[in-house]
C-alpha cells in the first residue's frame, strides 16, 4: 500500500479507479516559499520540485512505505497562476484565461524513507474559449468553492469542460497527475504487479 501525500479528490479518484491501494496522508509544504526559491525556473521543474517536496514531507511519518507526491501548475502566456485565493480572484483568473491557451503542468514523485525513487511530469494544453462576464458569474455560482482548490479554476469532471474549445494532452494530466507514468514507476518499484 502506498501513501498519497495529498487530499485532492481527483488524485484519490484516479488511484481508486486504477486499483491502487493507498492511504491519504498529506504533509504541510509551504508551496509559495518553494516557488519563490525557484523563481525563474521553468514551470515543469517547479511542478516536479513541489511534488518531490510533498512526498519528502510525508515520508518521515511513513517509514518503509512509498509516498506519492503530486502537483500541478498553470501557465498562461508566460505567467504562472496559483489556486484562486477568493471568488473574486477566481473571476479575475477566468477573465485572464479567456481566449488564451492554458498550459497545465502536472508532476509526480515517489519517495521511500526520504529517498526520491522517481519523478516525472506531463503537459496538457487547454484552449480557453472567449468567456463572457455572464458566463463567468454563472460558472462560479455553480462551481465555487470547489474550484478554489483547483489550479486553473476548473474541475474537468464537473462544469470545467464548458471553459474550453480544445484540449491537447492526457486526460489524467488534465485531472492533476500524470497517472500512466506514475503507474509505470510503481511497477518498477515493485508496488504494482508487472
Amino acid at each position: 500500500m502506498i501513501v498519497l501525500a495529498s487530499q485532492s479528490g481527483s488524485r484519490k479518484a484516479m488511484l481508486e479507479a486504477a486499483g491502487v491501494d493507498f492511504i491519504a496522508a498529506p504533509a504541510p509544504v509551504d508551496e509559495r516559499a518553494l516557488e519563490a526559491q525557484l523563481a525563474g525556473a521553468p514551470a515543469d521543474r517547479v511542478a516536479t520540485e513541489l511534488a518531490i517536496a510533498k512526498a519528502l514531507a510525508a515520508s518521515p511519518m511513513q517509514p518503509g512505505r512509498v509516498v506519492l507526491g503530486s502537483d500541478s501548475l498553470v501557465v498562461v502566456e508566460g505567467r504562472r497562476f496559483d489556486k484562486p485565493a477568493s471568488r473574486e480572484d477566481a473571476a479575475e483568473h477566468l477573465r485572464l484565461f479567456s481566449g488564451r491557451t492554458m498550459e497545465l503542468h502536472s508532476a509526480a514523485a515517489l519517495v521511500r524513507d526520504g529517498e526520491v525513487l522517481w519523478s516525472g511530469g506531463d503537459l496538457a494544453r487547454l484552449r480557453v474559449r472567449p468567456l463572457s462576464e455572464g458566463f463567468i458569474a454563472d460558472y462560479l455560482a455553480h462551481e465555487w468553492p470547489e474550484v478554489s482548490y483547483c489550479v486553473g479554476v476548473f474541475r474537468i469532471e464537473a462544469r470545467g469542460p464548458q471553459l474550453f474549445e480544445s484540449i491537447e494532452g492526457d486526460q489524467f494530466t488534465v485531472l492533476g497527475m500524470p497517472l500512466l507514468k506514475v503507474l509505470g514507476a510503481l511497477r518498477e518499484c515493485g508496488e504494482l504487479p508487472a
